[in-house]
């Protein structure tokens, strides 16, 4: 297994994570937000599960496979977080269809996505850049 395809299953290990934030006690307040900022619901929960599927379905696969859902998934995500971080809603949850742009304070904004555009972001960097390098290695 190679270095694309680990980091792939740790995103895999991550998003289960992710997914089960609302389900452990003391991680959301009296208004059902995890960690006092935001309210993962089913559907976001879905989102995270099938985006942890998809990785480990990934490394399990191929490094093509890999390499794939790094560069489709970090660009979708990492521009979701992006317009989440300009407008206060995303387009993964349609919270822009929804609720359209949010009047929310900066600090909030920052908190709610900046998770979105980093993870996005390195999935972005693995599947263009390091798999850029591991191709010129020589290595499958």
């Amino acid at each position: 297994m190679n270095p694309l395809r680990i980091i792939a299953a740790v995103y895999a290990v991550l998003f289960a994570v992710v997914t089960s934030l609302n389900y452990i006690p003391g991680l959301t307040d009296a208004q059902g937000r995890t960690f006092g900022l935001f309210s993962l619901d089913i559907f976001d929960d879905a989102l995270h599960a099938a985006s942890g599927v998809w990785a480990a379905l990934a490394a399990w696969r191929s490094t093509p496979a890999t390499i794939f859902y790094f560069r489709v998934f970090g660009t979708l995500y990492c521009l979701d977080g992006l317009l989440g971080l300009a407008t206060g809603s995303g387009y993964l949850d349609l919270g822009i269809f929804l609720h359209g742009v949010l009047d929310l304070p900066l600090v909030t904004r920052v908190l709610m996505n900046l998770p979105h555009i980093a993870i996005g972001g390195f999935a972005v960097f693995a599947g263009f850049g390091l798999a850029r390098l591991w191709a010129q290695q020589g290595r499958r």
